[in-house]
């Protein structure tokens, strides 16, 4: 094929990413949550040393790439990689990979499972157009360890706190543990700030006696984070919705940006244009 020939948008689209290299491609594949199975790994390293330069790159939202890759086995190494499980990544002005820790899974702060959710919205939305790149981040609490607040649209597990004055001895152990410094004890009597919490339900995990309890469960989400040239952190818009609200959420908010965006703006730059509660009234 001459260089002539080549369609490299529809490369790109498909997880080949032009190199300096002349005819060289590293190929990005679909990773969810930086979830991969070990005999996967071991396809992926036969890959890189047949048609690499015997390398793959990890990188910063928990994919794989496999550089090095040339523009004549373009073909065998996706057919390879499928026969794997793993299938083509992409990047573009697209819905992108979704990044998400290993939440109440495995971690023991973790409060929502961000891996079956991501998997969920990978399935949905993955590769889908937008005006602009549009990156989304889970974290299973609000320790934040996925970064959620870099993305596009950042989704954060929590846990809203109820306190049972029946059960409580005034010991005190909430105050000392709460971060945000929601929880005031004085005489034996708890004083709640629920405008200061940030759901992290560290309460209810150390209370000796369970006075504090789970009185919802849910995500807190977050517009507009991005980093490069012109970084900014996104922004809490609602808290506590279930998995039917955030879905119905993230549809409205990927309708919103296909409407309002203008070329090469990202979302966070929109909602700056537009405003913040003319983006909520349009979502919620």
């Amino acid at each position: 094929m001459s260089q002539d020939q080549v369609d490299y948008e529809s490369l790109k689209s498909g997880g080949f990413m032009r190199q300096r290299q002349h005819n060289q491609f590293a190929f990005r594949l679909r990773i969810v949550g930086g979830y991969v199975e070990a005999d996967q790994l071991r396809a992926l390293a036969k890959a890189a040393e047949e048609f690499g330069d015997g390398h793959i790159h990890l990188t910063t939202r928990q994919g794989i790439e496999i550089p090095f890759i040339h523009l004549d086995d373009v073909e065998s190494v996706r057919e390879d990689m499928a026969e794997a499980g793993l299938r083509k990544g992409t990047c573009g002005p697209r819905i992108r990979g979704i990044i998400a820790c290993q939440g109440n899974t495995v971690c023991p702060r973790g409060l929502v499972n961000p891996q079956d959710l991501a998997r969920k919205i990978d399935e949905k939305y993955f590769a889908a157009g937008v005006p602009h790149k549009f990156k989304i981040s889970i974290a299973g609490c609000s320790a934040s360890c996925a970064k959620p607040q870099e993305n596009d649209f950042g989704i954060m597990g929590g846990v809203e706190p109820k306190w049972l004055k029946e059960e409580c001895t005034g010991c005190g152990l909430c105050q000392e543990i709460c971060r945000m410094d929601a929880i005031i004890v004085e005489d034996g009597v708890v004083t709640f700030d629920r405008e200061k919490c940030d759901l992290c339900g560290d309460c209810i995990s150390s209370c000796p006696t369970d006075a504090w309890v789970i009185n919802k469960t849910g995500y807190t989400l977050l517009i507009g984070g991005k980093v490069g040239r012109f970084p900014q952190l996104a922004v809490k818009f609602v808290e506590l919705v279930d998995e039917s609200q955030l879905f119905e959420i993230l549809d409205k908010t990927i309708q919103f940006f296909k409407e309002n965006a203008t070329k090469s703006e990202r979302i966070g730059d929109t909602v700056n244009r537009i405003g913040l509660e003319t983006f909520r009234k349009a979502v919620l």
